[in-house]
C-alpha cells in the first residue's frame, strides 16, 4: 500500500457546480433514438411511443440538459421533415450514419420527451447544408409566441406554446473533412457570427455554443479555435470540446490517466480562448461547452463508407467494463475541477450508442457499468468545486508519461456543512491509503463510502447478467481529529460523503 496525502478546506472554491455538467447526448445514430428513447411497439412504451423504462433509468442516471440531433447527423438534416403530421413527414437519407431516416422522431416529440424526462434541452442548427435562414426559421417555429409563418406552423402542429428553447449550438465539428459541409475555421466562424447575430435578433436571451475542434489530436487543433474566435467571440458564450478516450493495446496505465489528458485538452483551449480576448481587449472569460465526451472503442467501427443503408442500425454499442467505469468517473472528476470555465458538458450518447443506458426489444433497459459513477457524482456533487493539490507517487504510461497514481476532487455543500470526496487510484496492483486533512471545517463524520471496482477489471453488465457490476458500500476508512483516511482498493473509484458530526460528539465545555 501507498500513502497519498491532500488538504480539503471548504475556503478554496474554484466555482459553484454547473448544473448542465451533467447533461447526456441524443443523435439520430444507431439505435439511441429508434429502439432506445423511441420503440412504440416495446412493452414498456407509452401512447407516444417513448419508453418508459428509458425515461426511468434517464432521471436516475440525473440528466440534466441532453443535446439533439446531433452530432454529424445534424450537418445534413433538414428539421422540417421531423414536424407535422406523421403521415405527411419524408422518409431521408442520413448521409452522414448511411441510414434511414423515417422522421417519425422530430423536435416536438423531442421537446416531449424531454419534459417528461425534466431535462433542459440543448438544440443544434445545421450548418453545414444550411445556413442563417434556415437557423432562424428553426428558433422562430421553437420560441417564438405565434402570429409569424413558423410559429403559426408550430401552432397548427398542436404545440400551442413556445418551446422557449434557451441553449443552441451552431452546427457540430466544423473542423472535421467527415462533416457534411466540412468548412476553415475562417469560414465557419464568420458563418457562426452571422448566423447568431441574425437569432439573437429573434430571441436575444438564447445562449450559443460555437464549434469548437472536434478532437485535439485534429492538426488544426488550437489554430481552429483562435480563427472561430477571431470572428464569433463578441457573438457566442461557449466554444465546444470533444473527446473520447479508448484503451489502447496493453497500455493500461495509460488509459487510466485518461483524466489527466482532458484536464490538458481543456487548460489548451482556455488559453486559446483567452488569448484571443486579450487580443480583443476584452475581459470576457468564455465558457467552455465539453458537449461530447465518453468512452468510445473507435477501432471497432466500421467506416462510414461501408455502412448498409438502414434504420436504425447498431452502431459502436460499446461493451462496457468496471475499468471504463473507473476511468469515466475520473473524467467526471476533471470536468468539476473546471467547472469555473467548463459549466455545460454532454455524455455521448445516453442510450445504446456508447452509452450508460441499453436497451433491447425484448427486455426492460439495464445500466451499463459507466451509469453508476455518473449517477452518483450528478446526485451528490453540490454546492462548490473545491481546490485539491493530492500529493501521490507517480505511474508510468507509454501515452501519458508520468501521472499520479490518486486523483481527487470534492465539493462542499455550504447550505449542509457536507462534503463529498471523489477519488480514483490508477494503480493496478497496489492499495492507496488516502489521507485527507479537513481543514477549516467543524467535526465530519462519513454517513456514505461507496466503491466500483478494485477487482474483476473487466466484469461488465448485459442482457443476460444486468446487474453483474454495481457500486459497492465500504467501511474501509477512518476519521482522527481532522485526518480522514480512506483505502482506495487498486482500479477503483470511491466516493466518500461525510456530514457534521451530532452536537453531542463536540466538546461543551465551558469556561
Amino acid at each position: 500500500m501507498f500513502t497519498c496525502t491532500a488538504t480539503i478546506d471548504p475556503a478554496f472554491v474554484i466555482a459553484a457546480v454547473p448544473p448542465r455538467l451533467f447533461g447526456s447526448f441524443v443523435e439520430h445514430m444507431g439505435r439511441c433514438v429508434y429502439g432506445g428513447i423511441y420503440e412504440p411497439d416495446h412493452a414498456e412504451a407509452d401512447v407516444n411511443g417513448i419508453r418508459l423504462d428509458v425515461v426511468k433509468l434517464t432521471k436516475e442516471l440525473g440528466i440534466t440538459t441532453v443535446r439533439y440531433p446531433g452530432g454529424n447527423f445534424v450537418s445534413g438534416y433538414r428539421w422540417q421533415d421531423g414536424v407535422g403530421p406523421l403521415e405527411e413527414r419524408p422518409v431521408s437519407l442520413d448521409l452522414a450514419w448511411r441510414s434511414i431516416e423515417p422522421n417519425t422522431f422530430g423536435l416536438n416529440e423531442f421537446m416531449a420527451w424531454a419534459r417528461q424526462c425534466e431535462i433542459e434541452p440543448m438544440m443544434a442548427v445545421n450548418l453545414g447544408t444550411r445556413g442563417v435562414e434556415e437557423a432562424c426559421n428553426l428558433l422562430e417555429y421553437s420560441n417564438f409566441p405565434g402570429g409569424t409563418q413558423y410559429s403559426d406552423l408550430r401552432i397548427k402542429h398542436g404545440v400551442t406554446e413556445p418551446h422557449n428553447i434557451k441553449l443552441w449550438c451552431l452546427g457540430n465539428e466544423m473542423d472535421a473533412p467527415w462533416q457534411i459541409g466540412h468548412k476553415t475555421g475562417r469560414e465557419y466562424g464568420r458563418l457562426a457570427a452571422e448566423t447568431g447575430k441574425a437569432m439573437r435578433r429573434i430571441d436575444p436571451s438564447i445562449e450559443l455554443v460555437a464549434c469548437g475542434s472536434s478532437s485535439e489530436r485534429m492538426p488544426t487543433f488550437g489554430s481552429w479555435e483562435a480563427d472561430v474566435l477571431d470572428e464569433a467571440f463578441d457573438v457566442v458564450d461557449f466554444i465546444s470540446l470533444h473527446a473520447y478516450f479508448e484503451h489502447h493495446r496493453d497500455d493500461r496505465a495509460g488509459f487510466l490517466a485518461s483524466a489527466h489528458t482532458m484536464d490538458q485538452f481543456i487548460e489548451g483551449v482556455i488559453a486559446t480562448c483567452d488569448h484571443i480576448a486579450a487580443k480583443k481587449r476584452s475581459r470576457r472569460k468564455l465558457k467552455l461547452s465539453f458537449d461530447e465526451w465518453n468512452l468510445w472503442y473507435e477501432n471497432r467501427l466500421v467506416v462510414q463508407d461501408h455502412l448498409d443503408w438502414a434504420h436504425g442500425p447498431r452502431l459502436i454499442e460499446d461493451e462496457y467494463t468496471v475499468e471504463d467505469a473507473v476511468v469515466l468517473g475520473s473524467l467526471l472528476m476533471s470536468l468539476l475541477r473546471h467547472s469555473d470555465r467548463v459549466t455545460a458538458a454532454c455524455l455521448a450518447q445516453l442510450v445504446n450508442v456508447i452509452a450508460p443506458i441499453r436497451t433491447e426489444p425484448d427486455t426492460d433497459a439495464w445500466r451499463q457499468t459507466i451509469f453508476y459513477p455518473f449517477a452518483l457524482t450528478a446526485r451528490h456533487a453540490r454546492g462548490d468545486v473545491l481546490r485539491i493539490e493530492p500529493v501521490s507517487p507517480n505511474l508510468h504510461s507509454e501515452t501519458g508519461g508520468d501521472v499520479p497514481a490518486v486523483d481527487v476532487t470534492a465539493t462542499h455543500n455550504a447550505d449542509t456543512g457536507e462534503i463529498t470526496v471523489f477519488a480514483v487510484n490508477r494503480d493496478e496492483h497496489q492499495s492507496g491509503d488516502l489521507r485527507l486533512r479537513l481543514a477549516g471545517a467543524i467535526a465530519q463524520e462519513v454517513v456514505e463510502h461507496t466503491v466500483l471496482g478494485g477487482a474483476d477489471f473487466l466484469a461488465t453488465n448485459s442482457k443476460q447478467t444486468p446487474n453483474r457490476v454495481s457500486p459497492r458500500s465500504s467501511t474501509s476508512h477512518r476519521i482522527d481529529g481532522d485526518l480522514l483516511c480512506i483505502d482506495l482498493p487498486p482500479v477503483s473509484w470511491s466516493m466518500i460523503r461525510t456530514a457534521p458530526a451530532p452536537m453531542t460528539a463536540w466538546s461543551t465545555d465551558v469556561d
